[in-house]
């Protein structure tokens, strides 16, 4: 009897552990929604979190100074983070068994910059045992431009990226890039503008050839075209908080990029891409 109590008993605080790291309703009425959602039949589904780094240069400590250059403090933060992206993984896993996982790190761009007491040398040593920590497949997403050699060599399975506004400068590093394709990452180009007024000025027609033009200059830099495609997937160029028609822009941007994909994919299959 009492080996059935402590077994209940060590189920429970597990329970209460996993909890304790998840996102509450208070904070996220989305995401809670969306695990109500019956997403059995899609092809993979994705969660997305703020990753550390962003994190830790965001909340301050008592002296005013961010979290992520406290060396006694940024050891637990990582650790803190890496368990939260985890129990959301495991829950949309459960809903979807090819769930993934993006963690958010926009505040990679401004980690080199005039900030200091965080070296290059420390970070990638803490993102690569940050990303030991979570499951896989796991993935990074952000939206400016970071020091992409640093980024595309660390072990994670997937990068989303904007590459309507970062194209220029991310082709520029075609040797860290074919580096991580051939480890296995995926590229999830990010295209197709989300906020009204550039998503109004765009067509397929201009996003397509914008797209193209990226993936040419590779091509010309030694990533075979027909090699970077069966490693690429297409999304919206960022995520959008505010728009003045609500999420209607944001509904459609979504269905450019299904557009977009289909007519990428029939112009490859149909063999009329050309170097």
């Amino acid at each position: 009897m009492w080996i059935l109590f402590h077994k209940k008993m060590k189920i429970i605080r597990a329970k209460i552990k996993k909890a304790y790291f998840d996102i509450s309703k208070q904070y996220s009425d989305v995401y809670h929604r969306f695990l109500k959602l019956d997403l059995s039949d899609r092809p993979a589904i994705r969660g997305q979190l703020e990753g550390p780094i962003s994190f830790g240069l965001n909340v301050l400590d008592q002296d005013k100074r961010p979290i992520i250059f406290d060396d006694t403090v940024r050891p637990f933060m990582y650790e803190f983070m890496a368990k939260r992206i985890n129990v959301q993984l495991e829950r949309l896993k459960k809903i979807n068994p090819n769930a993934f996982m993006f963690i958010d790190e926009p505040g990679l761009q401004f980690l080199f910059s005039a900030l200091s007491g965080y070296d290059s040398t420390a970070a990638r040593g803490d993102m690569e045992a940050f990303l030991s920590m979570i499951d896989r497949p796991r993935g990074v997403h952000l939206c400016g431009n970071p020091d992409w050699d640093f980024l595309l060599n660390l072990d994670m399975d997937i990068l989303s990226l904007d590459v309507y506004l970062n194209g220029d400068i991310f082709s520029n590093y075609a040797g860290s890039i074919k580096k991580f394709l051939d480890n296995g990452g995926v590229i999830v180009w990010g295209i197709v503008p989300t906020n009204l007024e550039p998503f109004e000025a765009e067509t397929i027609d201009t996003l397509a050839d914008q797209l193209e033009n990226v993936w040419n200059i590779l091509d010309k830099k030694g990533i075979e075209k027909e090699y970077l495609l069966s490693k690429s997937l297409i999304s919206p160029a960022t995520c959008c908080l505010v728009n003045p028609d609500g999420d209607k822009t944001v509904e459609k941007a979504f269905h450019v990029v299904q557009n977009l994909s289909q007519r990428l994919r029939e112009k490859y299959l149909s063999g009329t891409v050309s170097k």
